[in-house]
């Protein structure tokens, strides 16, 4: 179902991660039904879309201009970057919101830049050229958990594939892999992925990477064990796992500080040893 509200909050939240800051919601919810999603936690069902596009756009723009960021860093060697979808994924909604008159404001601000994520691949987004001022950050996983994880999202390899047309199209184009699970046979599961990443970009030193490990949640795990019992089997393994109250209080797992490390120092070593023109911008 789909909500039209009125923005009413205007907080510009640091990041400092994949994104300088994050924006107000255009959207809160999404439509797809993936078994990790934080969103779920808090919105299970329909899409709430912001019709105060403008309003959004100038806090931003007042933001940009009046909080002065370091450059360059790791998000960016010269733009202040907003996460315009931390709330839901924007290229599978962006029919819901007033997308061009958005990519448009970030295409000819002289220093904002915008990004999301998606597990979408939409060619519709193809037909705007933001001359490099907006950031699509593709999903990654191995095929066969995204099938059990992500279903009805954009198969793993049509997300590939789509790089370099995003990039043709004027995109600046990073990937995500995240969540990583940990499971039996995960690092020659990524050896197929990484191998499909040499295989079909061509622009290889354009696209970074974001490495986020899987944080799970109470609250979505029992969620998951009445609707989607089979996901908990990756997804809660507590001989692995340590309990992580979230900022906001949320009972999460994480996998256990030592071993974590360990994964992280497997995983990089064989992404470096694969593709390492992708290169790891961060890792946790």
């Amino acid at each position: 179902m789909i909500k039209k509200i009125t923005r009413k909050s205007m907080l510009i939240r640091h990041s400092g991660r994949s994104t300088d800051f994050i924006s107000p919601s255009f959207g809160y919810g999404c439509l797809y039904n993936c078994s990790y999603c934080y969103m779920k936690r808090h919105k299970d069902k329909g899409l709430d879309v912001a019709t105060n596009t403008g309003d959004i756009l100038t806090a931003i723009n007042n933001h940009a201009f009046f909080t002065p960021v370091d450059k360059p860093n790791q998000t960016h060697a010269e733009f202040t970057t907003y996460d315009i979808s931390c709330n839901e994924d924007f290229a599978l909604h962006a029919k819901h919101h007033q997308w061009e008159k958005i990519f448009e404001f970030f295409r000819d601000h002289p220093i904002a830049m915008g990004s999301f994520a998606t597990k979408y691949v939409n060619p519709n987004l193809c037909n705007f050229d933001p001359q490099g001022k907006i950031r699509i950050r593709f999903s990654l996983m191995p095929q066969h958990k995204s099938d059990l994880h992500e279903p009805s999202t954009s198969k793993i390899i049509n997300r590939i594939k789509a790089i370099d047309a995003f990039i043709d199209a004027g995109y600046d184009v990073h990937v995500n892999y995240s969540p990583i699970i940990v499971y039996d046979g995960w690092l020659e599961d990524y050896k197929e992925l990484f191998d499909m990443m040499n295989d079909y970009v061509e622009y290889k030193d354009q696209v970074l990477s974001e490495c986020i490990f899987l944080t799970h949640n109470f609250k979505k795990h029992k969620a998951n064990m009445l609707a989607h019992p089979a996901t908990e089997v990756d997804l809660w393994v507590l001989d692995k796992q340590e309990a992580k109250k979230s900022q906001y209080g949320g009972e999460n797992v994480r996998y256990k500080l030592g071993t974590k490390s360990e994964y992280i120092r497997q995983f990089t070593e064989l992404h470096n040893q694969i593709i390492p023109w992708n290169t790891i911008r961060y890792i946790f």
